[in-house]
């Protein structure tokens, strides 16, 4: 992977990554471009600074015009860049965009636009959600916009996509992320302004291939871990595609029958952010929505990798779109794999405690734990309603500044008693209970660090754990399992993430 920073800093905006290899206009070409961004049926962003760009001749003076606002500027070097300023919700409206000849985008409206990120469960569609099957049928909503980037893989970045936007309805909504939609949809309902929602997901895909090549190689860590590990799953890739090839070729000559599949491909990083994010910026946006971290957490070495890496994405994609630290939602694991009998290590509890941290390290990020829609035998639980609705409880409290309660309890701290340990919780939500029975979930140690089930009750805003295998206890852990079996909530009507008291070397 080459550095590749191709591009150019607006005004001191953000990064506007471009290549020669999409149909933007070349230096010397008089047609008018602009990025397939800029659509009918589009939304801007309310209330902010908005960019608009696009490709022309040199010395071209380019005018654009939205509502009262005209602003020009002149393409150098082939590029041309204005912005519009603190728009107000509404429309539709038209956007004329004029150089010699003028290009039209018409159904425009101004309101709150989110990106949606990650791997297949926020790509699941919304059609395949469990019991959606009426929320298609009535997905006709012209106050919600919809766009959906192509999968692409490129080794240098890409300045378009071949997509556009589209309203809502039964169509376009089926096959969109319902996680994405579901959050929208309830945001839309409850703020009465036009919503817009970007999809750029891939399903199986890890954090690094979201990530810029400059940000992951700027990091000695990274270069001698996420790198280097790339490198070598792709010489294995190398050597086990030959062999693929040569046992394919026996058995063509042989005239036996040939069933084995192909190796896949190893994901190299930053690969997806050239093709599916950096065409996107800097299009004004509210926040983002992510939900990802399953091709994390195959190993403990790869989940506690991402306890870096995950809080470095955000931190990589704030910058590159220069609008400060945005808000950005992400989805907790859900419980997958076979229930553990006794407590025990855990790769995906490592990475959703990864998930919990960045909460707490970064501003304005917000966290939708949804410990109650898992599936032991399914990477892709179908009820995908609880979750998005979840992630606009956060929007509503984060981007939106409303005094709402959004998260289920949050661990706070520890206090030894005895031979009991007492925890306090954040986001306590009008006091805690445990949803259908005693609590459970709840494991206790002492200084031999072995891990016992023990007994929790909840006292007060508190919960009081003990167990007469460890008279002298020292840490608590709570749901760590890959598929955690809890039951703590607060009177919201939301559930505690797991968590664990103790730093133990694994």
């Amino acid at each position: 992977m080459n550095r590749y920073f191709n591009g150019f800093a607006f005004f001191g905006a953000a990064l506007f990554v471009l290549v020669c290899s999409v149909p933007a206009t070349a230096q010397g070409d008089s047609e008018l471009r602009l990025p397939r961004l800029f659509s009918d049926n589009m939304v801007l962003q309310q209330g902010t600074t908005v960019p608009v760009w696009g490709w022309g001749a040199d010395g071209t003076i380019v005018t654009v015009k939205f509502r009262d606002q005209t602003v020009s500027t002149t393409v150098v070097n082939g590029k041309w860049l204005v912005h519009l300023h603190d728009l107000k919700p509404g429309g539709p409206d038209t956007l004329t965009i004029t150089a010699g000849k003028t290009l039209t985008i018409k159904n425009v409206l101004v309101g709150e636009v989110w990106l949606a990120g990650g791997q297949s469960n926020m790509e699941f569609p919304l059609q395949r959600s469990f019991d959606a099957s009426n929320d298609v049928a009535t997905a006709a909503n012209p106050m919600i916009r919809l766009l959906k980037v192509p999968h692409t893989r490129l080794d240098t970045p890409t300045n378009d996509i071949h997509a556009s936007w589209s309203e809502a309805n039964p169509g376009s909504a089926a096959g969109i992320s319902a996680v994405g939609y579901y959050c929208l949809r309830d945001l839309q309902a409850r703020l009465h302004v036009p919503f817009g929602l970007i999809e750029s997901d891939w399903g199986g895909t890890p954090a690094e291939a979201w990530m810029e090549d400059g940000f992951l190689r700027a990091k000695p860590d990274y270069r001698i871990g996420v790198i280097k590990q790339w490198a070598m799953e792709e010489e294995k890739y190398a050597q086990n595609l030959q062999a693929y090839a040569k046992e394919k070729q026996a058995a063509k000559e042989s005239q036996t029958e040939f069933k084995k599949a192909a190796p896949r491909k190893p994901w190299k990083p930053s690969e997806l952010y050239n093709g599916m994010i950096a065409p996107l910026v800097p299009y004004a946006l509210r926040g983002a929505l992510w939900y990802q971290g399953e091709a994390n957490a195959n190993t403990l070495t790869e989940a506690d990798e991402y306890h870096r890496l995950f809080p470095d994405l955000i931190r990589d994609w704030r910058s590159v779109w220069g609008e400060g630290d945005f808000p950005f939602l992400l989805v907790q694991l859900a419980p997958f794999r076979k229930i553990q009998h006794e407590p025990g290590e855990s790769a995906w509890a490592s990475l959703r405690e990864a998930q919990l941290q960045a909460t707490q390290k970064l501003p304005h990020v917000g966290l939708a734990v949804i410990t109650d829609v898992g599936n032991e035998d399914d990477i892709h639980p179908t009820h995908k309603k609880p979750v998005g609705e979840r992630l606009a409880l956060a929007a509503r409290a984060i981007a939106y500044r409303e005094p709402i309660e959004y998260s289920g309890p949050v661990y706070k701290r520890m206090k030894i008693q005895d031979n009991s340990i007492i925890l306090t919780f954040d986001h306590i939500g009008g006091g805690l209970e445990a949803r259908d029975g005693d609590l459970t979930g709840f494991a206790i140690a002492g200084a031999d660090e072995k891990f016992y089930w023990a007994m929790a009750e909840i006292k007060g805003n508190t919960v009081v754990v003990h167990s007469s295998l460890v008279p002298q206890p020292v840490a608590v852990r709570y749901g760590w399992a890959n598929y955690p079996v809890v039951n703590l909530w607060n009177k919201a009507g939301l559930p505690a993430s797991p968590f664990r008291t103790d730093d133990f070397e694994k």
